[in-house]
């Protein structure tokens, strides 16, 4: 595929500032106007290393001391135990030359032992989705969606998790989990496949903020091709002492693209977050319709500052929030005019020589033939 560069530019009231400049409490808001599209790189189909085959690439992560990037994998512990890749990305402010592996690690259980797969032991089989590396402290946080199968006999309730794992792979801690995030077998709580997506440390590393890729039960429906208000929540965390500080709520944009046939599966949703100083979040929305193998990656803008907690409201569609997160976009890649996967990463990568940082976005194939493995690299403008 040959590569093509594009300028994305902001709509914002002020050209070279944040959005959100002009908001009172901001301090050196991180600065974005446009991003420029450096270059795409495919990782091929199935790739063998070190004995496990490389796909379901689920979010990626960049350690600006090492150069090193982390990749989760979101492999159940069918093909291979669940695990995540040590990468490195090689590119200029002209385009990507490659992308190589450095080593695949691991996740293990507190037990020590890799996580099994649903044929041998659905309770504890993991669904990994997010990770992110804390350099202070030398530990991963990554999450697992669990489970939610209601099917009489064959009923699988596994609640979500966030671990705290070193860098071998190995148990540390953990996150209590808000009452809202534990399954059910009722409709209350998370659906199926639809929790802990996106994760990002604030710029400090003392808040972990999560996200539900979809609306819990008792806070709408899921996002359809028309505006029927979908509110997922985004969940901060203190590091310290692992308590849920704060939630916020933001509404999903509907799905762009109608299915073939009608009435076929679609989904928007919140695949990852990327926080950039102490009150701003990059929002990533994934709109997949049946019929249309491309997806449609949105990239928003929020202000964590502007918004209000909704902790004690326990539903957002029966109770709308007063004060949600506001959304500015800053990317539409259907704009690009290349062919997008299902993205589901992003990490804010290394510096270019022209002092301007980059964004680095990574899709999962799913392990499947006919999608692909895409890092893309971008510029940021400010």
């Amino acid at each position: 595929m040959k590569q093509r560069r594009f300028l994305v530019y902001l709509v914002a009231a002020m050209a070279a500032t944040s959005v959100f400049a002009q908001s009172p409490s901001s301090k050196k808001p991180f600065s974005i106007s446009a991003l420029r599209l450096i270059g795409e790189k495919e990782i091929p189909h199935n790739l063998s290393y070190q004995g496990t085959t490389v796909g379901g690439l689920s979010s990626i992560d960049y350690d600006s001391k090492s150069g090193l990037y982390y990749l989760i994998c979101d492999d159940r512990s069918a093909i291979n135990p669940a695990r995540y890749y040590t990468a490195k990305i090689f590119f200029t402010e002209k385009g990507v030359d490659s992308v190589t592996l450095l080593g695949v690690t691991n996740l293990l259980q507190p037990n020590g032992k890799t996580y099994p797969n649903a044929k041998e032991d659905p309770a504890h089989t993991p669904d990994p989705e997010a990770m992110r590396y804390d350099p202070l402290r030398k530990q991963f946080a990554w999450s697992s969606e669990g489970e939610r199968i209601i099917r009489g006999k064959d009923t699988v309730l596994q609640n979500p998790f966030i671990h705290l794992i070193t860098r071998d792979g190995r148990f540390r801690d953990s996150f209590p989990l808000p009452v809202n995030l534990r399954m059910q077998a009722i409709e209350m709580g998370p659906r199926q496949n639809g929790v802990l997506e996106g994760m990002s440390f604030s710029r400090n590393y003392r808040s972990l903020y999560v996200n539900v890729e979809e609306p819990l039960y008792e806070d709408g429906p899921r996002a359809d091709l028309t505006d029927n208000q979908p509110w997922i929540r985004i969940y901060r965390f203190d590091v310290a002492s692992k308590k849920n500080t704060a939630q916020y709520a933001y509404q999903l944009d509907p799905v762009v693209y109608p299915t073939t046939p009608p009435g076929a599966f679609m989904v928007n949703g919140v695949p990852d977050i990327l926080s950039l100083d102490d009150r701003q979040l990059i929002v990533m929305e994934r709109s997949f319709s049946t019929g249309r193998w491309p997806c449609t990656i949105k990239l928003y803008l929020t202000d964590l500052a502007t918004a209000g907690d909704v902790r004690s409201n326990t539903s957002l569609r029966k109770h709308p929030p007063a004060k949600p997160l506001r959304k500015k976009l800053l990317l539409n890649m259907d704009d690009l005019g290349i062919y997008v996967d299902n993205v589901e990463g992003m990490t804010l990568g290394p510096v270019l020589p022209n002092g301007h940082r980059t964004l680095v976005l990574v899709s999962d194939n799913n392990f499947n033939l006919a999608e692909k493995t895409q890092m893309f690299v971008f510029e940021i403008i400010p």
